[in-house]
């Protein structure tokens, strides 16, 4: 009888990881605190492994760790022990090397390193950067998005200020809006203007902010965007009240509806804002202006039932939070406009106007509107610093119209 010859694998199935195994280990209780699952550990530490056993045997000290290094685990041809069938480390696989790496720098094990930024800024970008963020006041978010529109007029405009003149400005704006939208360059006149404004004051260049031409724009043309009051209720009604996250979307949807907020101020929310015995929401809007404004009792209550059964009990004071793991804050106001895009799709509202959370916020003004608020209380509820803002919403109130419509003059006799 022939026996079948068995060979032996090539590699042992488990990995060493040597003088780190105490290291990951910390690493995975870490992870378990932050309430990550049983998989999604058993991934990250199978990846903490496999870079510590690839540092033995490329010899590569802990110390020595860097982005660099991390770019040669990442692209290295893997025949290291182990059961993976992959010849190549994948980028998910090495992100999760590299928040191992992150976890050690964190307790000053290794040295902590930057990655190196995709985006180069010149001298003079940073600086206004700085100006901007020291002088004017305004988020980082704005501060990025004027140094990368900056950034990409430069090439046109050239890197001596001193050089600049009316004539270049208009041609640049002028080409730019040959091939971007009229927002995105109406957006780009403003970075350009404050630009110019700061390299005047610093005497880089003659003052030329108001040689930058003005794009056409014929302000609050549109109706507002709303949904009727009917949607509103069947869009906060689809929240699935058994899961965590459908508890949490409740609150935020009711704050969006009941008060007309922008997803900004559901971002930078935070557990100190909310003043229980006055039944009353501090606000943080644009220009970093606060305000009080009242609680509703079922967003009140909503909010109350989220931080009391389903939001996490993490160190963290923002109120909303991701709901899986790692529990953190969402990371930009577009994850707010995501809960109600995703409501709208429960809902099965068809052919809404918008899907961004400033939808509920033009459907809370309609409804106040038409409720019989005054448009002052209208903008003060909405914070607007200008009252043709709050005039705008009095274009769907049309039973009003239509007593102060006067007849079309073609039906007239002469």
């Amino acid at each position: 009888m022939l026996t079948k010859n068995v060979r032996s694998p090539r590699w042992p199935r488990s990995m060493d990881p040597g003088v780190l195994r105490t290291y990951i280990a910390e690493f995975t209780n870490h992870l378990s605190a932050q309430k990550y699952t049983t998989l999604t550990i058993a991934g990250y530490e199978d990846s903490a492994c496999h870079f510590a056993e690839w540092l033995q045997r490329s010899n590569i000290a802990l110390v020595n760790v860097d982005e660099k290094v991390m770019a040669r685990f990442s692209q290295h041809r893997c025949r290291c022990r182990g059961i993976r069938r992959h010849k190549h480390v994948s980028a998910k696989y090495a992100r999760r090397a590299r928040r191992f790496i992150h976890f050690l720098a964190e307790r000053g094990i290794v040295p902590s390193y930057t990655p190196k930024s995709s985006k180069v800024v010149n001298t003079q970008v940073s600086e206004f950067q700085e100006f901007l963020r020291h002088h004017r006041g305004i988020s980082e978010r704005t501060i990025s998005r004027h140094s990368s529109m900056i950034m990409r007029l430069l090439p046109a405009l050239g890197d001596d200020p001193q050089a600049y003149n009316a004539e270049l400005i208009r041609k640049v704006i002028v080409s730019e809006a040959e091939r971007s939208s009229r927002p995105y360059v109406q957006a780009m006149t403003k970075a350009l203007r404050c630009y110019l404004r700061f390299l005047a004051a610093n005497g880089l260049c003659q003052s030329l902010d108001r040689a930058v031409p003005t794009v056409p724009h014929w302000r609050l043309s549109a109706l507002p965007l709303y949904l009727p009051a009917g949607d509103v209720e069947r869009l906060i009604a689809s929240c699935d009240l058994t899961k965590t996250h459908g508890i949490r979307d409740k609150a935020i949807l009711l704050l969006l509806s009941r008060l007309g907020l922008r997803a900004g101020d559901i971002l930078g929310m935070r557990l100190d804002d909310v003043e229980w015995n006055e039944g009353a929401l501090r606000v943080r809007g644009k220009g970093r202006r606060e305000v009080r404004l009242p609680l509703p009792q079922d967003a009140g209550d909503a909010l109350l039932e989220y931080l009391e059964t389903a939001r996490p009990l993490v160190d963290h004071d923002r109120i909303f939070l991701r709901s899986s793991a790692p529990y953190r804050p969402f990371a930009d106001p577009a994850s707010i406009a995501d809960v109600v895009g995703l409501a709208l799709r429960r809902a099965r509202i068809a052919n809404p106007p918008s899907r961004g959370a400033n939808l509920l916020r033009h459907s809370a003004a309609t409804a106040m509107l038409r409720g019989g608020a005054t448009l002052d209380a209208i903008g003060s509820v909405l914070r607007h610093q200008s009252p043709d803002m709050t005039a705008h919403y009095a274009k769907v109130d049309v039973v009003t119209l239509l007593q102060i419509a006067q007849p079309w003059p073609g039906e007239l006799s002469c």
